[in-house]
């Protein structure tokens, strides 16, 4: 897909909010991003694609990687971490231009111990709101299969509106085959 952003149009890297901090994720990142992720593997290895299998350093480590090497990363990605006041993480969410013209998706995961407090509503409440501003962008969509029901909730509780639910693959442990596309236009 071409992307829909133009070179140099990019999200801002640090997003305030009260109590949360949204930024790119850093090197000095590596070991609580670690940490949050296999604590909370359990919670998030049935809905993503990319935790087939419990994370390693390794695998963190060229996370991070991509993460520096440039505002997006070669996949067109700006992946952020959500930190409370005290550093901690509380979970990831990303700007994906991999739809296409006009489009941007958001993908999100929370940290097992931080979940049911709206830190991924409160995220991608801000996130969705910097990326329909940015040119070029009159859609931002959220994906997820039709049994995540938590994930789902996040975009209905925001306003997106359902598009429609049709077959898919499915690419982690919990899915149902049928996924969801929530839509919310400019």
């Amino acid at each position: 897909m071409p992307p829909t952003l133009a070179p140099g149009v990019c999200p801002p890297q640090r997003i305030m909010l009260e109590d949360l901090l949204i930024r790119r994720w850093q090197p000095e990142d590596l070991i609580l991003r670690f940490e949050a992720i296999t604590t909370s593997y359990e919670h998030i290895h049935p809905w993503m694609e990319w935790l087939a299998e419990p994370t390693t350093l390794d695998n963190q480590r060229a996370f991070g990687e991509r993460v520096a090497y440039g505002w997006p990363t070669p996949d067109r990605a700006f992946n952020y971490g959500i930190f409370d006041t005290d550093g901690t993480v509380l979970g990831a969410i990303g700007l994906h231009d991999c739809l296409g013209p006009p489009a941007v998706e958001i993908g999100y995961w929370c940290h097992v111990e931080h979940t049911g407090r709206g830190v991924v509503t409160r995220s991608a409440a801000a996130l969705t709101q910097l990326a329909i501003a940015l040119p070029g962008v009159d859609r931002v969509e959220i994906h997820c299969d039709e049994a995540n029901v938590r994930s789902a909730a996040v975009a209905r509780r925001l306003g997106y509106r359902l598009d429609r639910i049709e077959p898919r693959a499915k690419r982690a442990p919990a899915e149902s085959g049928r996924g969801m596309y929530w839509v919310m236009d400019r």
